[in-house]
């Protein structure tokens, strides 16, 4: 079961650091125009009256996804080392930080879950 939530915490970490990358569905302006990364958001006009609104919010989720990364190695290390209670506490702040996006990425819930199920 460590092994697999291992496995899990690694694919997590890669998936995190790419969100701004990667992105998802978000649109912007009164016309919702789709700007689904921080490159596309860059890439914008600077006339484009919500670019500097749509750059934030990737760069928000740039930093969202560094954060929980930087946690998420930090349970990885506590799981190696059969720490569960600072692996609980790791992977709880990345689902945290997670929230503001949750309707969009699902990365890190699962995983404080199954460690939770683990530690009951």
């Amino acid at each position: 079961m460590i092994e697999q939530l291992i496995q899990q915490v690694e694919a997590a970490i890669v998936a995190a650091e790419k969100w701004a990358e990667t992105g998802w569905s978000a649109t912007w302006g009164v016309r919702n125009n789709e700007v689904s990364s921080l490159k596309q958001a860059e890439a914008l006009p600077r006339n484009a009256v919500y670019r500097l609104e749509a750059i934030n919010y990737w760069k928000q989720v740039q930093l969202a996804g560094e954060d929980t990364a930087r946690f998420g190695r930090k349970a990885l290390e506590a799981l190696k080392d059969n720490n569960l209670v600072v692996a609980d506490d790791a992977l709880y702040f990345c689902q945290f930080v997670e929230k503001a996006f949750c309707d969009f990425t699902n990365t890190w819930l699962p995983l404080y879950e199954a460690i939770q199920k683990r530690a009951a």
